[in-house]
């Protein structure tokens, strides 16, 4: 999830124009979003990230917790899982990984602020509108997911990256998104390799005051 985070939030997203979605049932969904994206304020999740990689066959999985919140007309996220967290503002992120070669990795959303946004908000708060720029979509029916306790109706989504670049990190994502209110319950992703990386939300709190002094950077 943070690699796929941050190779995204670096990508400079083509300018494409907006496409009408051909599919009615597609369109429907799309503009749910819209609708969704304009009411959306917050969101906080558990989230359980399982990483597939092909090679090995083995499969890691990781559990924390994440939120995005609408602020300033921009997407604030911060995210705590396992001992690692991000922390996303204003176009400006830092990765902590007491693990890694380097514990704090800064990255810049630059002049593509919006771009990156759109992704960091893929299901929580984007609309239509922004998978219509970046993505090629199609509509693969309706699932019932489990959130945590809930049942609650989603729409499964396949996307594939408009841009080749994008397409060099992973080659299609899909989404399991209930599109009355901006929000995924499961994101699939795929890269070239084969590797596959598996983000699922649960226990979702939408439009209520969150706490983000536990997902803080530790002092350097």
């Amino acid at each position: 999830m943070f690699k796929t985070a941050l190779a995204t939030i670096a990508v400079l997203l083509s300018s494409t124009a907006a496409l009408a979605a051909t599919d009615p049932a597609l369109d429907k969904v799309l503009r749910q979003l819209d609708a969704a994206s304009a009411k959306f304020q917050s969101t906080e999740a558990d989230v359980k990230d399982e990483f597939y990689e092909r090679v090995v066959r083995d499969t890691s999985t990781q559990t924390g917790s994440v939120y995005f919140l609408r602020s300033g007309g921009g997407t604030e996220m911060g995210l705590a899982i396992g001992q690692k967290r991000i922390s996303f503002k204003n176009g400006q992120g830092v990765l902590y990984d007491p693990n890694g070669a380097s514990k704090f990795t800064s990255f810049s959303a630059g002049q593509n602020q919006q771009k990156a946004d759109s992704f960091l908000t893929l299901g929580f708060g984007g609309s239509g509108k922004d998978l219509e720029r970046a993505w090629d979509i199609k509509l693969l029916g309706t699932e019932q997911i489990t959130d945590g306790t809930t049942p609650v109706t989603v729409d499964k989504l396949d996307l594939v990256p408009k841009d080749p670049g994008v397409k060099n990190t992973f080659t299609h994502v899909v989404i399991w998104i209930d599109p009355t209110r901006s929000v995924s319950l499961k994101q699939e992703y795929t890269t070239p390799e084969g590797d596959k990386r598996t983000v699922t939300y649960s226990h979702l709190r939408y439009n209520t005051k969150i706490d983000t002094k536990k997902y803080a950077l530790p002092k350097k």
